[in-house]
């Protein structure tokens, strides 16, 4: 009798220690106090029990339990170590991983004086984590590639027409008048520049040397000489142009032009009556005697 009770004594134990066991496994601390609180989700994305609980990072519980009441409405229980307070206005996130599983997440809230108290239900929303950034990217994805497609159709398109070849030797000459000229600026740059740049420089030198000639003339002394000829000018004109003088008689004085003039025609006159009748003027003596002309 004694020996069964033995036996059953060490099953029960056995099956207080693997209950613990499993329980110590699952993360639950055994000889720590929690709270429990609660938390509503349209959809729970494969969250399980025993998933951790984080709160910026750091581990403050487990979670306990998940239940589906109805479509749209996941209650999942969740465990927290005593000594956390969570401040109201925290929120749960669900944040789904890569390969696979869930996190949750707890936002905290700013006031810490004001917290929930154990039972209280914490508002759950749904994170907007990688695989969902994914599936937002997807469709972008799938018309980028559409665009890549037709690219590359277009590029097969082009490679095999025959028209490419054409171009490519046209680039190569093109490529090849570049390189010509290139050598032909680069020849003017290395010769006809400095020349030039020579015949600048002495242009330049040779201005210079005129301005400096230039500040070394007495100018005020030139322009009063201009002045002083500029007077004398001024002053023959009005000599010019006054009748006290003799040349200014002759060219202002009508009637000394009218009598010049008379003079000349009579002197014109004589002239010709001389051409015409020159024995009127002139006596010839071949002997020394007179001989006058019979008209």
């Amino acid at each position: 009798m004694k020996r069964e009770i033995k036996i059953g004594l060490t099953g029960i134990i056995a099956l207080v220690i693997l209950f613990y066991g499993i329980k110590f496994l699952k993360g639950i601390q055994l000889f720590d106090r929690s709270q429990t609180y609660y938390i509503v989700f349209k959809n729970a994305k494969g969250l399980t029990k025993s998933s951790t609980v984080f709160a910026d990072g750091y581990n403050i519980g487990i979670v306990s339990d998940v239940a589906y009441e109805r479509p749209g409405r996941v209650v999942v229980e969740i465990n927290v170590n005593s000594g956390v307070k969570i401040p109201h206005g925290t929120k749960a996130l669900l944040d789904e991983g890569m390969l696979g599983g869930c996190t949750l997440n707890m936002i905290m809230g700013c006031n810490p004086a004001d917290c929930y108290i154990a039972g209280d239900s914490i508002i759950g929303s749904d994170a907007n984590g990688l695989m969902a950034s994914v599936a937002d990217v997807m469709p972008k994805v799938e018309a980028v590639m559409a665009h890549v497609d037709s690219l590359i159709q277009t590029l097969n398109k082009l490679a095999s027409d025959p028209n490419l070849a054409l171009i490519l030797k046209n680039a190569e000459q093109l490529t090849a008048n570049l390189d010509h000229s290139t050598q032909q600026l680069n020849h003017l740059l290395d010769k006809e520049i400095p020349q030039m740049a020579q015949t600048f420089t002495k242009a330049g030198d040779n201005a210079v040397v005129l301005t400096e000639n230039l500040a070394q003339l007495d100018l005020q002394k030139t322009l009063d000489k201009v002045d002083v000829a500029m007077d004398q000018v001024q002053n023959a004109t009005l000599k010019l142009n006054s009748t006290d003088n003799n040349l200014g008689l002759l060219l202002n004085d009508a009637s000394l032009y009218s009598n010049l003039t008379g003079t000349l025609n009579s002197a014109t006159n004589l002239l010709e009556d001389l051409k015409a009748h020159p024995k009127r003027y002139i006596n010839v003596s071949v002997f020394g005697g007179k001989n006058k002309d019979k008209e």
